[in-house]
Order: C-alpha cells, then sequence, then structure tokens
C-alpha cells in the first residue's frame, strides 16, 4: 500500500508520504513541512527516524500521524478484531507540523460493526472512531470527519 496526502493548513502545507505491507504493516513514512522532510522507517533491524536508529520505538508496530485519520486505519486492518476485543499497541506517534517522533502507547476495542474505542494508554484521552467497510475513518469526534466529495 502507497499513500500520500497533502493537508493544507491555515498557515502551513503538510504532506506525507505512507508505505505499508499488503497486511497493513507499517515500513516507511516520508513527511514534510515547508523545506523540512522526516523519514520515518520500520525494517527486521528496527525502527529508524532519518537514518539513526530509534531504540525507544522499539515496540512500535504502526505509525501514528497526528494530522491524518488514515493511520488509525492501520492497526484498526491489521488488528482485524472482533467484536468487543480489544488490543494494545504502541505507535511511532508523529506530530506535525514539528516533525517530532515519540513512542505512544494506545488500545483500540471494537465496539459495534463498524466502531473503535481508541484510548491513550498514557492519558485519559479516548475517542469512538466510525469507520466505512474498509476500515478508512468516517468520524472521529472533534478531529477529523470525512467529507463527501463534491458533485
Amino acid at each position: 500500500m502507497h499513500v500520500r496526502s497533502v493537508i493544507h493548513g491555515a498557515d502551513q502545507e503538510c504532506e506525507y508520504e505512507l508505505r505499508a505491507t499488503t497486511g497493513w504493516v507499517f515500513r516507511a513514512l516520508t513527511a514534510r513541512v515547508d523545506s523540512q522532510v522526516l523519514e520515518v522507517t520500520r525494517s527486521d533491524r528496527g525502527w529508524a527516524v532519518d537514518g539513526e536508529p530509534r531504540a525507544d520505538l522499539e515496540e512500535a508496530v504502526d505509525v501514528d500521524i497526528s494530522v491524518s485519520p488514515l493511520s488509525n486505519t492501520l492497526p484498526i486492518r491489521r488488528l482485524g478484531l472482533a467484536l468487543g476485543e480489544s488490543a494494545d499497541i504502541v505507535t511511532a506517534y508523529v506530530t506535525l507540523p514539528d516533525l517530532a517522533v515519540s513512542a505512544d502507547p494506545q488500545r483500540y476495542t471494537r465496539v459495534g460493526e463498524r466502531a473503535y474505542l481508541y484510548q491513550s494508554r498514557d492519558s485519559d484521552f479516548e475517542r469512538t472512531i466510525t469507520v466505512d467497510d474498509d476500515g478508512l475513518v468516517i468520524d472521529y469526534p472533534g478531529l477529523f470527519e470525512r467529507e463527501d466529495p463534491p458533485g
């Protein structure tokens, strides 16, 4: 899977390119904000940020991009949770526009046919995320809402 996205903000434009396996396992992210570029990769040897190994991300499997609901699709699809089932994961959390990367413990619980409770495991933040049949986010209350294409 290969995704390219451009996010238009009030005063900045963020662009990212994400690569994952057909099993929804993260492999690489290139993020750009103005002239700054961030490269995040995951391989059998571990995680690297801008080519430097990151042992603090050792437990991470997925990437979570602060300004994109697409990154929620990766664990939702990869985990394949049954109704009522939960999974604790760690992500490499990428904040934009500052391009910082940190380990972020999370929990996903499937609470409906197309609904998942997302919970941060190091804060009290939680939201019920609604997805379509492909696991793409339709509604992430207070953060993201998919718009229908014009026409």
